[in-house]
């Protein structure tokens, strides 16, 4: 069995998130590609796509939206992602009893009373409707509904110039359903993670997607002619899909920007050492929830950035040297066009 270095998973990382090279992709293309991009905030959507797409602005992913070739909903890890439609209601099938067992555990909520809440907003919600609109006529917190139910968010709510979440419609009502079964819905959750994570562990993959470890072990079952195994040189066993690539030693990084949340710096990225351990602390805390924007020097996170009235501003975690700053001074020039 193959050993890779911590260095081979970085950039194997870095390679499948369209962090080496912009992507000319379309945007559905580059969001499967990268497992879907996480959208709480609704500017991370286009910060996350503008730094992994060779051509990309603001009216694009507005476009995407209203055309219904992207969508907005609750499903990896019970937080809103930004997904194609297709992708949307497999990940639903596949998190949808994880994500009521996780809304159940922090609350004494009744499953039967939920269930009847629903279909009392199946009643109710014949066209869009705002959050507090819903709330008031059924008595029960939006965010239930949306770990109990698929309810998308509804352009132009949740876009750069209307950040508020505040628009919501059932998904079905939205873009076509698609049924699919929970076991084929592990496979594909299986595939993507490995596509635009891998290689990982099974326990890699259950963290990502919020489903339990057992899921992922029964997918893995079914798929092992499809995956192939390395082990890390801290001796963890880990998955890939046959055929993907490991870029060379040699390959070169280039700096990059990243929004707040952007999945690569989540635990289950852990092993490849992108976000150093030394800073973790400083980005996840209890004291700052919604963490910072980040940058990349040579794959890993350097400091952290913000945009203010003259351009982006960064604070490196240390000294950097002048090329990089060269470098990191003309990628902020695109980036702050792409607030202007």
């Amino acid at each position: 069995m193959r050993t890779l270095s911590q260095r081979e998973l970085l950039l194997a990382l870095l390679d499948r998130q369209l962090l080496l090279r912009r992507s000319r992709f379309s945007i559905p293309r580059v969001l499967e590609r990268m497992g879907g991009l996480q959208a709480q905030y609704a500017p991370s959507m286009y910060v996350g796509l503008w730094t992994r797409m060779a051509a990309f602005t603001r009216a694009d992913l507005d476009a995407a939206l209203l055309d219904r070739t992207v969508v907005q909903g609750t499903l990896l890890r019970s937080t809103i992602h930004l997904v194609t439609p297709a992708d949307y209601w497999v990940f639903a099938a596949g998190i949808r009893e994880s994500r009521k067992q996780w809304w159940l555990q922090s609350r004494k909520d009744d499953p039967a009373a939920l269930d009847a809440a629903v279909s009392s907003l199946r009643a109710l919600l014949r066209a869009p409707m705002k959050a507090k609109e819903i709330e008031a006529a059924l008595g029960v917190k939006l965010e239930a509904f949306n770990q109990w139910t698929e309810l998308v968010r509804m352009p132009p709510s949740g876009t750069w110039d209307r950040r508020r979440a505040d628009l919501y419609l059932f998904a079905e009502d939205w873009i076509p359903r698609k049924h699919v079964s929970v076991a084929d819905a592990a496979d594909h959750l299986l595939r993507r993670y490995l596509g635009a994570f891998g290689p990982g562990a099974p326990s890699d993959i259950a963290g990502w997607a919020g489903v339990s470890p057992k899921q992922i072990l029964a997918a893995v079952d079914r798929l092992r002619r499809e995956l192939r195994e390395y082990r890390s040189d801290t001796g963890a066993e880990l998955l890939d899909l046959k055929g993907a690539k490991i870029p060379a030693l040699d390959t070169e990084v280039p700096v990059r920007f990243l929004p707040v949340w952007d999945a690569v710096l989540l635990a289950h990225c852990r092993r490849t050492g992108i976000l150093p351990e030394e800073f973790r602390k400083l980005l996840f805390n209890a004291t700052n929830p919604q963490s910072f924007n980040t940058f990349l020097v040579d794959g890993r996170v350097a400091g952290t950035w913000k945009h203010v009235p003259t351009g982006i501003e960064i604070e490196p975690f240390g000294k950097l040297p002048a090329a990089r700053r060269r470098e990191l001074e003309a990628e902020a020039v695109g980036l702050a066009a792409l607030y202007s």
